[in-house]
């Protein structure tokens, strides 16, 4: 079973890709990178410089201390905001 969420996060990127998040006040390591997709953004608008916005999805394993479990982070690029999409439990 998973829940959305929508709320943005800080993340920190190695080589692109996400290697820890904080959400809520907490730190989460990410251990594996489980998928990665990126799609065109729906609401289409041109972005500075002329790229075509899209959306950059990873489906991670990552954890505190006392939990582990499966988060879905979605980066836009036109912002460079990233949010958190899913949790699995």
């Amino acid at each position: 079973m998973s829940r959305y969420y929508g709320a943005q996060i800080t993340v920190v990127e190695d080589d692109g890709r996400p290697a820890r998040f904080t959400w809520d006040g907490r730190v989460y390591g990410v251990r594996r990178i489980i998928d990665h997709w990126v799609n065109v953004r729906m609401d289409w608008a041109p972005v500075p410089g002329g790229g075509v916005p899209e959306r950059w999805h990873w489906r991670v394993e990552a954890g505190t201390v006392r939990a582990q479990g499966v988060y879905e982070l979605r980066k836009d690029t036109a912002s460079g905001q990233w949010s958190l999409s899913r949790v699995w439990d």
